[in-house]
């Protein structure tokens, strides 16, 4: 085994065990909060899977950047929330319920969303422009349905070791990430330098803006789903984002930067955001056992 493939290991496990953590502390209540919630739900499908693409057609469309940035926000456009994103949205404040169940239910409808959702643009910008729904699925079945599951009966069947579990899992998990990603960062560092001149950062920082205030507006009233559906229309999988850029240009270069620049900046980006909502927010309503 190379060192790629050795880093490629350490970044899958760590996302396996962050979502295990979550189910560790899930109940089926939260796994299936928007089944119970249909009108949040329509909402929330539009502005990650409707909405979000759009809005990278138009960046594309107005805007002079590389071939690359291009690529990079059409694909990430397509890619849904990420599996670390409910910490961060429950550490501002958001509803844990409808955080975790948005992972579950989003990552589910990716498997058929993606595939049709890439159709479609590639018919816009008259090239093929595909990715198989087995690829899809293999990812959101491995780093996300499986771990979650496996968390959930540990809960389940031995509350008390779910309990005793959780926060080790979640801390490994966390160094095991940032272990992995270190060397990842150091090589792009250089390309990722170079981009900031070519329009690339100013163009990401108005798909994260966007993304914000789109889910903010289209979450509702209640202030903890705002919070969840904000985050969760601005951030995107870089996994599922890099599949299919690979998929459909794999001698592209820079591509792979790119999205490293698009997870640094919406890291920092976040940061604020989540202070500010942390503030402003009521405390989120208490999860059921």
């Amino acid at each position: 085994m190379n060192t790629q493939a050795l880093i490629l290991h350490c970044l899958q496990a760590s996302i396996i065990g962050t979502v295990f953590s979550y189910g560790l502390q899930a109940t089926v209540s939260d796994a299936s909060f928007l089944v119970r919630h249909p009108g949040l739900l329509l909402r929330s499908v539009v502005a990650i899977f409707i909405v979000m693409p759009l809005v990278a057609v138009l960046l594309v469309e107005v805007s002079a950047l590389t071939h690359a940035t291009e690529i990079a926000l059409v694909v990430l456009a397509l890619a849904p929330i990420p599996p670390l994103l409910p910490k961060k949205e429950s550490k501002a404040g958001g509803e844990g319920g409808y955080a975790l169940g948005l992972m579950v239910v989003m990552g589910l409808l990716a498997i058929v969303m993606v595939p049709l959702l890439t159709w479609v643009l590639g018919a816009y910008f008259d090239r093929e422009f595909g990715m198989p729904p087995q690829s899809i699925a293999k990812i959101i079945v491995i780093m996300i349905v499986l771990p979650l599951l496996a968390g959930m009966v540990v809960r389940a069947m031995a509350p008390a070791l779910a309990t005793k579990l959780a926060r080790p899992i979640a801390l490994g998990s966390m160094v095991l990430l940032l272990v992995a990603a270190a060397p990842i960062l150091y090589a792009a560092a250089p390309i990722v330098v170079n981009l900031l001149h070519s329009g690339t950062l100013l163009a990401i920082v108005a798909f994260i803006v966007i993304g914000l205030a789109v889910g903010q507006l289209l979450a509702g009233p209640v202030p903890q789903r705002q919070t969840v559906l904000a985050l969760s229309t601005a951030s995107r999988h870089p996994a599922i984002a890099l599949a299919i850029a690979k998929t459909n240009f794999p001698d592209e270069p820079f591509l792979a930067a790119t999205i490293v620049l698009y997870l640094l900046v919406v890291t920092v980006m976040a940061i604020p955001y989540v202070t500010w909502r942390r503030r402003k927010a009521p405390p989120a309503p208490e999860r059921s056992a």
